[in-house]
């Protein structure tokens, strides 16, 4: 995993997504080198990165100007721009000129979860998987809610990450946002 200092950031653009729960996400996507991924709402680029690492093909997608430019510059620094399409646009219409793939990840909807699930699920392979992270109360029950209504295994995580920082008299622990990753396989 690269950590998080390690990533060109943008005050204009939220992320990088936690360097633990990044690690999280690439355990419940089972990526493997034969997968293609899309990315929506790719921010800053933490997760495309990982995923490229990993990954036949990413698509990253960003309605953002500066998150697109953001990630590419992080693709560039870390030498991973072979395998990854940096696409600024609506995910919903990004996904209609994107063949088929295997993991799927919603990290930004702009209002349209729902949607992007069902389109999103209707374009996965069999056995693939969805991955949406929310940090909003009404994105966590959206996108359950969503997948009820789907051919789906899905799970759902809650992960808090506290961070010590070390003071004089001892350790404080700082607490980042919580995170809610909804993970579900494509079951037919």
């Amino acid at each position: 995993m690269i950590k998080d200092q390690d990533f060109i950031k943008n005050p204009e653009v939220p992320g990088p997504t936690k360097e633990e729960v990044r690690c999280i996400i690439m355990c419940k996507s089972e990526i493997s080198n034969e997968d293609v991924v899309v990315d929506i709402g790719c921010g800053t680029g933490g997760l495309t990165i990982e995923f490229a690492k990993r990954a036949k093909t990413v698509y990253s997608v960003d309605m953002n100007h500066d998150a697109v430019e953001t990630t590419k510059k992080n693709l560039k620094k870390h030498g991973l721009t072979e395998n990854v399409e940096v696409i600024e646009g609506d995910g919903l219409d990004i996904l209609d000129k994107i063949k088929n793939f295997d993991i799927l990840v919603i990290g930004g909807s702009n209002g349209k979860l729902p949607q992007m699930i069902e389109k999103g699920y209707n374009k996965l392979n069999n056995n693939g998987r969805l991955i949406i992270t929310a940090i909003l109360l009404e994105t966590r029950a959206e996108a359950v809610s969503s997948l009820k209504n789907l051919s789906t295994k899905t799970e759902v995580v809650d992960v808090s990450i506290s961070r010590g920082e070390i003071t004089a008299r001892g350790t404080m622990m700082l607490a980042k946002n919580p995170v809610t990753i909804i993970s579900a396989q494509k079951v037919i």
